[in-house]
């Protein structure tokens, strides 16, 4: 056969390889293992086209084609980050949507007593002895001091490294307490967001009603935005696994467990990537007393829009991609869906 005859027949095909290899190099779509017969064939055209002693200007486009083909099929570690961006990007917020009225529940649990000790401290100021021990109020008070050189934990400059991996152990011990406690009929959940809450609620009335306010919320605002959501999250899970104790409907109290616990594992792995994201935040930038504060109110805003936003909107339209037609064409190349 003469070049002109095989690039007639065959150039759609190409074509159409080159805009799916195209789509798949830019993240487009995941599914690179539906690739896999369009790239033996293509294998197969540059090993006639080499036999033939075609022209090097189509062998170097085949060729070409081949090697971009080969670097998404075989290459580990892009399978890898296209997982974790597919998670990401979808399962993770998908599956929050999906339990959201258990973390709508949890959400309240946690919030309710916060506000209202917030409120209640600004009513009345005294009250922080009946709620809290007074070695504790001092050590809160030094903490987040105006006049105090560092916000937060004292430590030396040179040391945020060390305190992000503090707060990593700290976050995830906290959320982990949280949601396995929630198996014993969800009253361990329960507890833990609803202690969280009464705690926040007193650490921050009472430091806002005694004036310091902006080195506390400065503080707190950007990193709460992942690590409070985290631990709802977290809460939510593990209420989510008491109620299936609680009330299994038809299945056994064990079946009804293992498939509560199969359900909450994308919220698992999610809220661990929130807590690490919370922790360098935390580590990095709000433990920062350089930055002016009306800079770290509006990182924070953002960082809760951005939170918020994220859950809502993210793998709403996710759509399976149809470039390629699901039939083959007469020469029976393959056509990938």
């Amino acid at each position: 056969m003469k070049q002109a005859a095989f690039e007639a027949q065959h150039r759609a095909f190409w074509q159409q390889c080159e805009e799916r290899i195209n789509e798949l190099e830019n993240h487009r779509s995941d599914h690179s293992e539906s690739f896999a017969a369009a790239f033996r064939q293509l294998c197969h055209h540059l090993a006639i086209a080499r036999h033939r002693g075609y022209s090097p200007h189509l062998t170097d486009y085949l060729n070409q084609l081949n090697w971009r083909g080969h670097q998404l099929l075989y290459r580990r570690p892009s399978a890898t980050w296209q997982g974790l961006s597919h998670f990401i990007g979808r399962q993770f917020p998908i599956a929050v949507r999906q339990h959201k009225g258990f973390i709508t529940l949890a959400g309240s649990m946690m919030l309710v007593p916060a506000l209202m000790l917030i409120a209640l401290l600004q009513w009345q100021p005294d009250w922080i002895h009946y709620l809290s021990d007074g070695s504790q109020i001092k050590q809160y008070e030094a903490m987040y001091d105006p006049t105090a050189a560092h916000i937060g934990r004292a430590r030396q400059a040179d040391t945020n490294v060390e305190m992000f991996g503090f707060y990593i152990r700290n976050n995830i011990g906290v959320a982990f307490r949280t949601f396995a406690t929630g198996i014993v009929f969800t009253l361990g959940s329960v507890f833990f967001l609803v202690f969280n809450g009464f705690f926040f609620g007193i650490v921050a009335g009472h430091l806002t009603a005694i004036g310091y306010t902006q080195p506390f919320w400065t503080f707190v605002i950007a990193h709460a935005a992942f690590e409070i959501t985290a631990i709802v999250i977290a809460g939510a899970a593990g209420i989510k696994l008491g109620f299936a104790v609680l009330a299994p409907a038809h299945l056994r109290r064990l079946d009804a467990l293992k498939q509560s616990a199969t359900e909450v594992v994308p919220l698992l792995y999610g809220l661990t990537i929130m807590l690490i994201i919370a922790a360098f935040i935390e580590a990095f930038w709000s433990s920062n007393s350089s930055i002016a504060p009306g800079l770290k109110y509006l990182s924070g805003a953002v960082l809760w829009c951005l939170v918020i936003s994220y859950f809502v909107c993210c793998g709403r339209r996710h759509k399976p991609s149809q470039l390629f037609e699901t039939k083959r064409d007469r020469n029976h190349e393959p056509h990938l869906p």
